[in-house]
């Protein structure tokens, strides 16, 4: 058992909803604060003066910068397992070229899928590897990567095989997700629902089997899949009791009615979704998951965060971290930027990066420092804790601590 502190500021995230908007005076704000931390979990916070009088006998890490301390970010949506360049791509895009006019020139996804399919194991855990301690250092303390770049039997196993892998020997707790539904290969001899049949009848048994993952993911839009071949598609993965997450309305609506329907634990994206849509989607308490990533990477409008939290919806904020549409990936620049367009406190920001993106994840011990959750929480070499979003990204963290471990800047970082 240790004291972490003292801290200047600690932000708890403590007796916040789960959903709907959040005033900035609900933020619970400890002063001269510090964390009582035992077997990976919190034991107790409070001043530290009090904590240590209460625990005489705990070991003392004690902090001589001025310091604050919040939460370990969760980043809820990223790609970060792949191989290749899509640097052509964005130099297409701000020539003026579409999405979709790229795809169909020979870029896009399946460019990715090439690259992927061809490096190595090594290789590709390598380079997953070397984007997690980027994650790491930028203050994320659990991270979710989908597979989708692989789209063969062989290929989707081999990135799965790659997340696990590197999962295993990580500091930062990685959830996989299946997204074989990226998109129709290529090279695939059949249409979109025989390829959504190969999946859910030889690649999910496997992937069962082998225990590499227990969500599933599907891309609905018109260059992928329609809304009712990926209604039948989850409603089949759900019955082999996967958790279901929805790529939804980032073009053209429609597949927030099909997470809806299929009582899905997120829809991602939402870039084009109406009142209508985020409605349906909170009735059906489903998480609404912002992108800002893909937003900035493509030129188009954010997700309405605003207007999902004012109808009382729980919105994550995720970085969507990828080589096409957000190869920027750092989750704390893109939650400021989307703060700004979109008009979020400062409370709706952090909820929306800790114990609601936890959510996203079906994850109820993380994102809030109290007592009983993982001792996952990241510091701040300020005396101001509004200093953080108000940076854009430029205050990086200087500590992180993974369960009561400090792992920056001192420690094993993997």
């Amino acid at each position: 058992m240790k004291i972490i502190g003292p801290c200047t500021e600690l932000l708890t995230m403590a007796g916040l909803s789960t959903h709907g908007a959040i005033e900035d005076a609900q933020l619970e704000l400890l002063s001269n604060a510090g964390v009582v931390v035992d077997k990976e979990m919190i034991t107790d916070v409070g001043p530290y003066d009090t904590v240590r009088k209460k625990w005489k006998d705990a070991e003392l890490e004690e902090i001589e910068d001025h310091l604050v301390l919040i939460p370990g970010l969760i980043d809820a949506h990223t790609h970060s397992c792949y191989a290749g360049s899509r640097a052509n791509d964005f130099a297409r895009r701000i020539a003026g070229m579409t999405y979709q006019e790229i795809a169909q020139a020979g870029g896009g996804i399946w460019q990715t899928v090439q690259a992927t399919r061809k490096a190595s194991v090594n290789e590709l855990n390598q380079l997953t590897e070397d984007r997690i301690r980027q994650k790491l250092a930028s203050g994320i303390t659990t991270l979710e990567i989908k597979s989708g770049y692989g789209l063969s039997l062989e290929s989707e196993i081999k990135i799965l095989e790659c997340i696990k892998a590197v999962a295993a020997t990580s500091t930062i707790d990685i959830v996989s997700t299946c997204l074989a539904a990226h998109l129709l290969p290529g090279d695939f001899k059949g249409n979109k629902n025989q390829y959504l049949s190969f999946i859910r009848n030889e690649l999910l048994p496997v992937i069962k089997e082998k225990r590499l993952s227990n969500r599933v993911d599907i891309f609905i839009e018109r260059e992928a899949f329609h809304p009712v071949e990926a209604g039948k598609f989850l409603r089949q993965a759900k019955s082999m009791d996967f958790d279901l997450v929805v790529h939804a309305d980032q073009f053209s609506v429609g597949g927030s009615e099909v997470a809806a329907a299929c009582k899905a634990l997120s829809a991602d994206h939402l870039e084009v979704s109406t009142r209508r849509e985020i409605q349906c989607l909170i009735k059906a308490n489903v998480i609404c998951t912002a992108l800002p990533g893909a937003s900035i990477g493509l030129g188009c409008s954010f997700a309405p965060a605003r207007m999902i939290l004012d109808e009382g919806g729980c919105l994550v904020i995720a970085s969507d971290h990828n080589p096409g549409s957000a190869p920027h990936g750092d989750l704390l620049t893109l939650a400021a930027i989307i703060a700004t367009y979109e008009k979020l406190r400062t409370a709706e920001v952090f909820a929306a990066m800790t114990f609601r993106a936890a959510l996203a994840l079906n994850m109820t011990d993380r994102g809030r420092i109290i007592p009983g959750f993982k001792a996952d929480f990241i510091g701040f070499k300020t005396k101001d804790f509004r200093d953080i979003l108000y940076n854009q990204g430029n205050l990086r963290p200087y500590y992180v601590w993974k369960n009561g471990v400090k792992v920056l800047p001192d420690g094993n970082l993997k």
